[in-house]
């Protein structure tokens, strides 16, 4: 696999370099959003470590997983599940095909991107039905990489406008801010929010 040339991709490469698990819990708003479907074909855009993928796939569907670190892509795939892994730096290149599920969760980056962008191309790739579950972080966590203060955590509304899609194709699902209890990679707990919107591609 490539190594990262940017200066984003460098970052998670170091990020995920120095991760000593893999395969951990799944995201609580996916487990949510999934759990009633018909399995099909998923997306995971940038899976990490590895936790939803790995959800995914023991419950029948046939997932792809990316991500901008080759680290994270390797370590996913040796976890030796069917889930089809991808390295993608998805502000220059996306996943081929059509799905029934894509999943972006907290698909934030202390570097510039093109995220309305991205987000469209994956509302794109939805086939008619499919949803795509978008995740944002709507407060910080005491173990967050980004403790700066002035962040703004675009709200679902934001979103929405941002992919500025058209509501004869794709109709708005859901769209809230829940909070819940979080734990952290050392055991802590904090009450957090998520920023959740729900996309789901009506036809063709």
């Amino acid at each position: 696999m490539d190594s990262p040339t940017t200066e984003a991709g460098q970052f998670w490469e170091r990020h995920y370099r120095a991760r000593r698990t893999w395969g951990g819990r799944v995201n609580p708003l996916l487990a949510e959003t999934a759990a009633p479907l018909r399995p099909g074909a998923a997306l995971d855009l940038g899976c990490g470590a590895g936790g939803d993928a790995v959800w995914l796939a023991r419950r029948g569907w046939d997932v792809t997983a990316v991500d901008i670190s080759p680290t994270a892509v390797e370590r996913v795939r040796e976890l030796g599940l069917q889930i089809t892994t991808e390295q993608h730096d998805l502000a220059q290149s996306f996943p081929q095909g059509r799905f029934d599920l894509i999943s972006a969760q907290y698909f934030h980056t202390p570097f510039p991107l093109l995220r309305g962008r991205i987000l469209r191309t994956a509302a794109q790739a939805l086939d008619p039905g499919g949803l795509l579950l978008i995740v944002d972080h709507g407060s910080t966590a005491p173990w967050s990489w980004d403790q700066n203060p002035g962040t703004h955590f675009p709200t679902p509304t934001e979103t929405a406008a941002d992919l500025d899609l058209d509501p004869a194709l794709w109709s708005v699902v859901r769209a809230g801010t829940p909070s819940r209890q979080a734990t952290g990679p050392a055991g802590e707990t904090a009450t957090v929010i998520d920023n959740v919107l729900i996309i789901q591609r009506t036809s063709e």
